[in-house]
């Protein structure tokens, strides 16, 4: 594919990706009574994904740990 195209499809992505989460935060979008609020979804993904970087990261170090201790 061309650079430029690629460039141009993945400025457009964001922007729209941003946009949406935007309006769906500000406006109430609802759907047969459930809130479609894509700013508050991302930011809850985001949150739960550090949570679970972080536990995995102090397993590797425990077991880092472990393995150094029989050494």
């Amino acid at each position: 594919m061309n650079k430029w195209l690629e460039l141009l499809l993945g400025l457009i992505l964001l922007i729209g990706a941003i946009l949406v989460g935007w309006l769906s935060h500000a406006y109430d979008w609802t759907l047969f009574g459930k809130s479609l609020d894509f700013l508050n979804a991302a930011w809850i993904l985001l949150k739960g994904g550090i949570f679970w970087l972080v536990i995995l990261v102090g397993l590797i170090l425990i077991i880092l740990g472990i393995s150094e201790m029989k050494d």
